[in-house]
């Protein structure tokens, strides 16, 4: 079986390298982008079995893209349209997670997290992806 391929858009450098660190230690691939431009570019032209995806991203030069607007961007697409997308944020308000299921979000995990959280998703979604195959 390939591995679990998994695409984290964080633009906080600790959380970054601590998802990372937990999935790779679960047998996952991962791909990190710090903010909408190289993640929109890595969704696009990689396979991803997962998107884990922050609400709040820093601007590229002028250019101004939350992670609300990339998940509407990836289901607007048909490559990445299927593709689960956590978002995986601060934004903790009833009002955001329904902005976030509105834009196509799959889930909402709210930071802090626990490992224990992110590793139960995880492990769900290998087994669909394997019952699939």
């Amino acid at each position: 079986m390939a591995a679990f391929r998994i695409l984290v858009v964080e633009d906080e450098p600790v959380i970054r390298e601590l998802v990372r660190s937990l999935l790779t230690e679960s047998d996952c691939e991962v791909e990190t982008a710090s903010h909408a431009a190289d993640g929109l570019k890595l969704a696009k032209t990689q396979t991803f079995d997962l998107v884990l995806l922050d609400v709040v991203l820093p601007p590229v030069g002028s250019i101004q893209l939350d992670g609300i607007a990339v998940c509407r961007m990836l289901r607007a697409d048909p490559r990445t349209a299927k593709t689960p997308i956590y978002m995986l944020t601060a934004k903790a308000k009833k009002s955001d997670v329904e902005i976030a299921m509105k834009a196509g979000a799959n889930g909402y995990i709210h930071k802090p997290f626990r490992g224990a959280e992110l590793m139960d998703l995880v492990s769900q979604l290998k087994a669909r992806v394997a019952a699939a195959t």
